[in-house]
């Protein structure tokens, strides 16, 4: 019965695997643009810190409105108790007004567990709800996904799936209808970002998710690139820092003169992990700021020793970079360490931790913002590239990456000119 179960839960810290089920959300498990995540595995019985005696007489109505509807509604077929429960938990979260604030139900968050090996099933690709138009929108297929060959792409809007209209769904809903074991298929109506709709079957499969991906440069005319190297990051884990920082050494012993970072596909991870890849870059200052529902700030800083901190960067970024790598974004432009190439970046600056709820599931919440360290907040709002560049759909068509050339064209001019 709504409002019935028990209200204890359990707020626990993420751990590769807890966070991974949460990057992966579309199509597999749940759903959202992963944020920093906290928490340490505390305990808390009898719900929220701060609940006043009066809330659960308030809400108690809920099994009021249920106990009406059961005896009178004309059409008792139509009163099924799950789905008017599940109504009930996704009113409350959507009056929240917040994307990032979601609730996974308890087959979902059984599911995210299998993730803790770094793989799952699904289509392979991010999603979050636009906060103004309501609408669900991919925010970046993996690499080699079903859903990138499928010609799933950053930024398209998914209208419908398997038919039906997506139009007033959460974030939760098209997740629920979208993920699906190995194997299976399902048939996606997305509208791309030049405004042509098309329908797009993926099927399904098993997903592994790597960190750090380096792979030869070529310019435009296709010749090698043997002074410059290509890292991506296609996600922030506490696994991603040693893996970068090693990488990066062994670029520089190599004697590369400059590094292409690319964050373009990526959604974020763990806090501690971010502001560690951020100052692997940086000899010193501010990386970010945290301001809490009180209005209490936590500063995260920089300090001074690794082997990147005087390499010349230029940073890949676009509409799939959220959260973490827009962190790692901002902290490099502002200290004026990196140039920005590419694409305005999401505009996903929360803070969120995973509470676990009685009946088997979870909620994660947003629980704090952050700002940049000149103090620009990012929600809603996303990082404006320093150079932008837009690939016309002919240059998709093509397979020209012409954000990566420019990125090239402008590092070869850092270097070159002695920029550190």
């Amino acid at each position: 019965m709504v409002g019935g179960s028990s209200n204890s839960v359990t707020v626990r810290s993420l751990t590769l695997g807890g966070m991974l089920a949460l990057v992966v959300v579309l199509l597999s498990v749940m759903s959202g643009v992963v944020g920093f995540v906290l928490g340490e595995g505390n305990e808390q019985q009898g719900g929220a810190a701060g609940t006043r005696p009066s809330d659960s007489a308030d809400f108690g109505i809920l099994d009021e409105i249920y106990k009406v509807i059961r005896e009178d509604f004309v059409d008792p077929t139509a009163v099924d108790q799950q789905v008017l429960r599940q109504g009930a938990i996704d009113g409350v979260i959507e009056a929240l007004n917040d994307p990032h604030t979601i609730y996974i139900d308890p087959q979902s968050y059984a599911l995210g567990v299998d993730v803790i090996s770094g793989e799952f099933q699904g289509i392979g690709a991010r999603v979050e709800q636009d906060s103004t138009t309501g609408e669900i929108i991919i925010v970046a297929p993996f690499r080699d996904s079903p859903a990138e060959e499928a010609g799933i792409r950053s930024g398209d809007v998914v209208l419908a799936v398997d038919g039906e209209s997506t139009e007033g769904w959460s974030v939760s809903q098209a997740v629920r209808r979208i993920r699906g074991p190995d194997g299976s298929q399902v048939a996606l109506t997305v509208r791309h970002t030049n405004g042509d709709a098309e329908d797009i079957t993926v099927t399904r499969d098993t997903i592994v998710i790597p960190t750090v991906f380096t792979r030869p440069l070529e310019d435009a005319d296709g010749s090698a690139v043997n002074d410059l190297a290509y890292v991506e990051l296609e996600q922030i884990t506490e696994k991603t820092v040693p893996d970068l920082r090693t990488t990066v050494a062994e670029i520089i012993d190599q004697g590369y003169r400059g590094i292409i970072l690319d964050l373009r596909r990526n959604p974020g991870g763990s806090l501690s992990a971010t502001v560690d890849v951020a100052d692997l870059f940086l000899e010193g200052g501010r990386i970010l700021t945290q301001v809490d529902r009180e209005g209490n700030e936590t500063t995260y800083d920089a300090h001074p020793g690794d082997a990147g901190e005087s390499i010349p960067l230029v940073l890949l970024v676009g509409n799939g970079s959220a959260s973490g790598a827009e962190v790692i974004a901002g902290a490099l432009r502002d200290h004026q360490r990196a140039i920005l190439v590419g694409e305005t970046t999401f505009g996903k600056g929360s803070v969120n931790h995973l509470r676990e709820l009685s009946d088997g599931g979870a909620i994660y919440i947003t629980i704090a913002r952050w700002l940049t360290p000149n103090g620009e907040q990012i929600e809603g709002i996303g990082l404006a590239p320093d150079i932008p560049v837009t690939p016309s759909e002919q240059d998709i068509e093509a397979d020209r990456d012409v954000q990566l050339y420019t990125a090239i064209d402008h590092l070869r001019q850092e270097v070159q000119a002695g920029v550190p």
